[in-house]
């Protein structure tokens, strides 16, 4: 069975984006960040889900980008891409053609995606997309990239939680500059 991964950045008080919704407040990582930390997701992963926010986000960049530009930009690029959306008619991703647009309920589809052979599904940023399958028990690990930054005031990233969420640490990885890549389970699954 494969898993759901989120992995949202997160600043120390648990924002995911500004007020406006823009995301472009993270730490920079260092190189050992990148080669060490972040290529686990996508060694885990065969797809990218992205609720519209995100994705709207994402999609003015990344597509633009060539892996010599940035060592990302190859997977995030080729890599089959899941947009949850009720309002977007249709998704693209420049000159991949990879993005499919998904406005089936998020819960229902995720726990097919579940079902299907393949690696795991990993969701980046989308805040009310994890809040819905985190709700729903659909998370099977969360790989929160926790910066060393205080925003004040923004969009969280868990949204009116229920029921509560228990978590347990399975790992937790530090980088030069501060960022903390924590490892968690929900407590019933963790080993």
């Amino acid at each position: 069975m494969r898993k759901v991964i989120a992995s949202p950045y997160v600043s120390l008080d648990g924002l995911i984006a500004l007020p406006d919704g823009s995301s472009g407040w993270p730490t920079t990582g260092s190189e050992r960040y990148h080669r060490e930390i972040l290529p686990l997701l996508f060694e885990q992963a065969d797809t990218i889900v992205l609720g519209r926010k995100t994705y709207e986000t994402l999609v003015q960049f990344w597509p633009f980008l060539s892996p010599e530009e940035d060592r990302f930009a190859g997977p995030m690029n080729t890599l089959p891409k899941l947009v949850f959306s009720q309002s977007l008619s249709e998704v693209t991703w420049g000159k991949w053609q990879n993005a499919t647009l998904v406005q089936d309920d998020p819960v229902e589809a995720m726990a097919q995606l579940k079902q299907q052979a393949g690696k795991d599904l990993v969701i980046f940023g989308s805040g009310q997309l994890t809040s819905t399958l985190a709700q729903a028990d659909l998370i099977d690990d969360y790989w929160l990239q926790l910066h060393p930054v205080v925003l004040g005031r923004g969009v969280p990233l868990f949204r009116e939680q229920t029921p509560r969420l228990d978590l347990a640490l399975v790992e937790a990885r530090p980088s030069e500059e501060g960022i903390l890549i924590l490892h968690y389970q929900p407590a019933r699954k963790a080993p």
